[in-house]
């Protein structure tokens, strides 16, 4: 059998994300951003090999935007396309793996969108646009929060209530699934361990930020809860706070629940601290200048980020890695050092030099001597995608 080719869609409220991922490549064959859709200055960009290239799609919508991805893909995919892989957010406790999409799923994936209202009606316009442009190709959907579904209930139960976890599914889910999966795997690879008998600690590190204790191959606590503002210090979200200071801004500063919402999830994080960027680039620029407030948002960062990693080794019988992942935890040396420089108390320490040279996409140890271990895995959630798609295809 030739090696087979998916389509992998992820999509906003105004973009969609896609690549093609042919599982015999490392590379991805085609991908692209759609972006502004339902704008006049709607667009799609797209890299093939080493060309990339712009189209204007004034006021074009999410099918609209597919339809003009489509002859791209069929093309790079050689007129081969086996089927379609979605990322959707939000699975409640429904979906505890991806599923295949048929009239079913999609009903259970529009009951959990009170839980995910920015998402899960964004992940649904790009579904509901591909299957009436591949009506016979197999589509699925994969789900930030299915890998979180094996959390205990002591760790994903919040102290409330009964009646608003069982009637409304008030509780913790998780979300980054896809890429606390694909990293942690891959990490018992390099480091030569089976990943049904390996415990990591995981610190994904992007604009989003979590972290994950894995052990046997499951889940078993992580930092994001209900939403995927619970946690550590984001781009532009607060993690957590006091439960109390909306009530305390409304009394206060009279504010509303909508600007309180505002506040913690997109004026907040790196940008609020340092009051100059969510970009982690630019504050360890301006840190390297002087800027009080870089320095504070970067202190701040690396020293709550190290006290979720500690308590999600409660979760774990034994420690067999640290692993960074995502943007900033790919390729930031400072981050990584900063935060393991708080971890004495679990042995952890960092060989500078190692640390140093692995970015922009190397993978590897970077553990000091005699320590236990630490390693950078670049995450690849498209790849997870297409691979729990194939499996689906499989069965």
């Amino acid at each position: 059998m030739s090696a087979r080719n998916i389509l992998v869609i992820n999509c906003g409220s105004s973009s969609i994300k896609f690549a093609l991922v042919n599982e015999a490549l490392p590379d991805f064959a085609l991908s692209g951003l759609a972006e502004r859709l339902g704008s006049a200055e709607a667009q799609v960009h797209w890299q093939q090999g080493g060309s990339q290239q712009s189209l204007l799609l004034p006021g074009a919508d999410h099918r609209a935007a597919l339809a003009q991805v489509l002859p791209l893909v069929q093309a790079a995919a050689g007129g081969e396309l086996h089927g379609i892989g979605h990322r959707v957010v939000h699975g409640g406790e429904h979906f505890t793996a991806a599923c295949r999409l048929d009239n079913a799923s999609l009903n259970a994936i529009r009951a959990t969108a009170p839980l995910a209202p920015l998402h899960n009606p964004a992940n649904l316009l790009g579904i509901e646009a591909a299957i009436k442009l591949f009506p016979s190709l197999t589509q699925v959907a994969v789900f930030d929060t299915a890998f979180h579904q094996t959390l205990p209930e002591h760790a994903y139960r919040y102290a409330l209530p009964e009646h608003l976890y069982r009637e409304h599914g008030v509780r913790r889910y998780g979300f980054h699934g896809t890429s606390h999966r694909f990293v942690s795997q891959r990490a018992a690879e390099l480091a030569g361990l089976s990943f049904g008998d390996s415990s990591w600690l995981v610190a994904h590190l992007g604009n989003g930020c979590s972290t994950c204790a894995i052990e046997a191959g499951q889940s078993r606590d992580t930092s994001m809860g209900l939403t995927p503002l619970e946690g550590v210090v984001m781009g532009t979200r607060s993690g957590d706070v006091d439960p109390n200071l909306h009530s305390h801004l409304a009394r206060t500063l009279g504010w509303s629940l909508e600007q309180i919402e505002t506040l913690l999830n997109k004026d907040s994080g790196l940008l609020g601290l340092s009051g100059l960027s969510n970009d982690m680039r630019s504050l360890e620029k301006a840190r390297e200048q002087g800027h009080a407030g870089a320095t504070l948002a970067i202190e701040v960062f690396c020293y709550r980020l190290a006290k979720s990693l500690a308590a999600m080794s409660c979760a774990l019988t034994r420690l067999d890695g640290l692993i960074f992942t995502g943007g900033i935890g790919e390729n930031s040396p400072l981050i990584r050092s900063k935060t393991v420089a708080h971890l004495k108390l679990l042995n952890l320490a960092l060989d500078p030099a190692a640390n140093a040279r692995t970015i922009r996409g190397v993978a590897g140890p970077i553990q000091a001597y005699g320590h236990p271990r630490v390693m950078v895995v670049p995450t690849n959630e498209e790849r997870q995608i297409a691979l729990d798609t194939l499996a689906l295809l499989e069965a």
